[in-house]
C-alpha cells in the first residue's frame, strides 16, 4: 500500500509518501508545498492544489492521510487551515484516492505508543519506523511522515469498514 501523509497548513503542507508492504516501510518522497504570505489567499490554495495534484500525479496512492485539526484560540488561523484542508482532500478524491483524518492523539498513539508523546519523541520513533539515518526536517514533513505511519497502522481495519 503507498500512502500519502499529509500535516495541512496554508503557508507550509508538509507531505509524505510511504509505502507499506507487509510490516516493512519504505520512504518514497517528502517535503513541504510552500506559500507566500504576500500572496492572495486565493492563490495560496490554487498553488497547493496545483502542487498536490503534481505530487499525486507523479505516484500511484491507494490513500491519502490528513491530520484532523485542533485549534484552541486563533479562530482566523483555524479557518483558513481548514480552507487548504477542503483543497487538500478535494483533491485527493479528484484523483481518487481515498482519504481519511486522524487526530494528533491518534497519530502519536500509533508512532511512540502514547497519545500524549512530545513532538520530539513522535519524530525520534518515526525515524525509527522508517530507518532514516538523519531526522526528517522540516516539522511539518516529519509530522506527515507520522501521519502516515498511522494510516498505515490502522489501514487494516478502515479498510474493512470500507469494503463492508
Amino acid at each position: 500500500m503507498t500512502v500519502l501523509g499529509i500535516d495541512p497548513g496554508y503557508a507550509i503542507v508538509g507531505y509524505a509518501i510511504v509505502k507499506y508492504t507487509g510490516s516493512k516501510f519504505t520512504v518514497v518522497d517528502y517535503g513541504t508545498i510552500s506559500t507566500k504570505s504576500e500572496w492572495e489567499f486565493t492563490d495560496r490554495l490554487l498553488h497547493i492544489y496545483k502542487r498536490l495534484e503534481q505530487i499525486i500525479g507523479e505516484h500511484n496512492i491507494d490513500a491519502m492521510a490528513v491530520e484532523k485539526l485542533f485549534f484552541t484560540t486563533n479562530q482566523k488561523t483555524a479557518m483558513d487551515v481548514a480552507h487548504a484542508r477542503g483543497v487538500i482532500m478535494l483533491t485527493a478524491r479528484i484523483r481518487g484516492a481515498p482519504v481519511f483524518e486522524y487526530t494528533p492523539l491518534q497519530v502519536k498513539q500509533a508512532v511512540a505508543g502514547y497519545g500524549k508523546a512530545g513532538k520530539k519523541q513522535v519524530t525520534e520513533m518515526t525515524k525509527r519506523l522508517l530507518s532514516l539515518k538523519e531526522t526528517p526536517k522540516p516539522d511539518d514533513a516529519a509530522d506527515a511522515l507520522a501521519v502516515a505511519i498511522c494510516h498505515c497502522f490502522s489501514s487494516g481495519s478502515l479498510l474493512n469498514k470500507l469494503r463492508g
